[in-house]
């Protein structure tokens, strides 16, 4: 019998790490009775953005910044479930060619994947932070973010967002791109604010008639622009006032380089950053006719950490994707619900020999009730169009090696073995989807004619990557004897063994 307490027992070890544009951040909490205690908070200007080249690769100076500060890190990490771990990154890492080589080295070093995560992801993580840090007020939200390389924008009541957009402008790119060479201006930093005030162009009309109560910043800028205004004495460390950024935009100007930034509040490794946040901040009051904005200290790392203690249960996030991708693209519910069953089927009777978990029976449950989306736009190659809409969709919960795992899983799952495909996920991933894949192909080749039960009555048996299959009824029907011969070809000739009792 354990000696530990009901309490001890109840209580989780979270840890989320958010590889931002501008800085990381960790974050350690432990959950229990529906409250985060932090254990562990840290944060370092790794400047990812800052360091991509002319050809957007990450240089090697960049690299070794980042495997640095992960390398601190690490040591936070022990005793953290790899269940209870997130580690996802953000624009930059979306947008550097050479990312892929990054993250390699990066999950060689922690010992854990790390999940890229598209622009509306992260701005309802973001949301899910703040709105975490804001329970107690109510009203509809609107929700701003900065960062280095994207700002969010999200509108919200109480836990659920209504409006998610993630433009392009953050405030290290932003001064590489007006702010180059260090100079300040009025002519410099208004060209920024139009810059800025063009991508919001985009969703300005929309969201002002959406409309809000309350008006909330959250990350570095925000942070900073409130602390600096609290130490000039025209505010407090909570609100921004219109009046007090305008003197704050005037003072940035006056300093005339961005080597002679320097005020109080304004930590030294921001300052170079600080005047294009500022400008993008200008702009957003400018855009929305904002008169104060309160800074929450909720953001990124905390939604992170609220969407992991929601994963794997009914509310899931990607759960309700996958139901929405079904609805939209008018999923024939009864064969893709046998699909499923058939497909969990032969995932039990091989989960302990392939060492298989319940995040891979929840991705092979979620591909079997959507392989057939493709069909919405054409019968012919329905496989390869499905893949599509899954890899391209903005996919509520779902991180882009997610996405990029469920498509492959429905291209994979009829025809042709998707070899290239395959070698586009992640090496460490390969041999358990190609698994999956094979599983998927088999639950749908039983299920072909759309019996009125789902197609259960076999055994599954592997050998390393050979498998075998018993399946008495096959000598009777004349369809599947077809099937199981022309899938075991299509398995051969990917190098793989399917071999058949009929």
């Amino acid at each position: 019998m354990s000696g530990k307490s009901t309490a001890e027992d109840a209580t989780r070890r979270l840890a989320a790490i958010d590889l931002g544009s501008n800085s990381f951040h960790l974050l350690v909490a432990n959950y229990q009775d529906g409250q985060l205690q932090v254990v562990a908070k840290m944060g370092e200007k790794v400047q990812l953005a800052a360091g991509l080249d002319d050809d957007e690769n990450f240089t090697d100076a960049a690299m070794d910044r980042a495997l640095g500060c992960l390398e601190r890190f690490a040591p936070f990490l022990e005793g953290v479930p790899s269940a209870d771990l997130r580690i996802v990154g953000t624009n930059a890492l979306r947008a550097a060619h050479n990312a892929r080589a990054l993250i390699e080295r990066a999950e060689a070093l922690i010992g854990h994947p790390i999940e890229i995560i598209g622009g509306r992801e992260e701005a309802r993580l973001i949301y899910l932070g703040a709105a975490h840090a804001l329970a107690e007020v109510h009203g509809r939200r609107l929700i701003v973010d900065i960062g280095g390389g994207s700002t969010e924008f999200i509108i919200g009541e109480d836990f659920e967002p209504q409006a998610l957009e993630s433009l392009h402008m953050g405030c290290v790119a932003y001064t590489g791109a007006f702010f180059a060479d260090g100079e300040l201006s009025e002519k410099r930093f208004r060209r920024a604010e139009m810059a800025a005030l063009s991508e919001l162009a985009h969703i300005q009309r929309h969201y002002r008639q959406l409309g809000w109560q309350d008006p909330i910043g959250s990350s570095g800028t925000i942070k900073a622009v409130a602390a600096v205004i609290a130490a000039r004495g025209d505010g407090d460390a909570t609100l921004i006032e219109r009046d007090a950024l305008m003197k704050l935009r005037r003072k940035l100007i006056a300093c005339g380089h961005l080597d002679k930034v320097a005020m109080d509040g304004l930590k030294e490794d921001r300052a170079r950053v600080f005047p294009a946040g500022v400008a993008i901040l200008c702009a957003v009051f400018e855009a929305f006719e904002l008169e104060r904005m309160r800074y929450s200290d909720g953001a990124l790392r905390e939604g992170v950490l609220f969407d992991l203690i929601g994963r794997n249960t009914l509310e899931d996030p990607r759960r309700h994707s996958v139901e929405l991708l079904m609805r939209r693209y008018s999923v024939e519910t009864s064969h893709a619900d046998h699909v499923a069953e058939t497909a969990m089927a032969a995932f039990d009777q091989v989960q302990d020999h392939w060492e298989l978990g319940e995040q891979q029976r929840l991705f092979l449950y979620w591909a079997a009730q959507v392989h057939e989306i493709g069909l919405a736009i054409s019968h012919s190659q329905f496989h390869r169009h499905g893949a599509y809409l899954i890899e391209y969709s903005d996919l509520t919960g779902f991180s882009r090696p997610e996405q990029q795992a469920l498509a492959f899983l429905v291209r994979a799952h009829r025809r042709k073995f998707a070899q290239k495909e395959l070698e586009s996920l992640p090496r460490a991933v390969q041999t358990t989807y190609q698994r999956l894949a094979r599983l998927l192909r088999l639950a749908v080749m039983l299920n072909h004619a759309r019996p009125e039960q789902a197609s259960t009555d076999f055994r599954l048996a592997c050998d390393g990557d050979a498998l075998h299959l018993a399946l008495p009824q096959a000598r009777h029907q004349a369809l599947l004897l077809n099937d199981l011969e022309q899938e075991a070809e299509f398995q051969k000739a990917a190098g793989l063994s399917l071999t058949y009792d009929a």
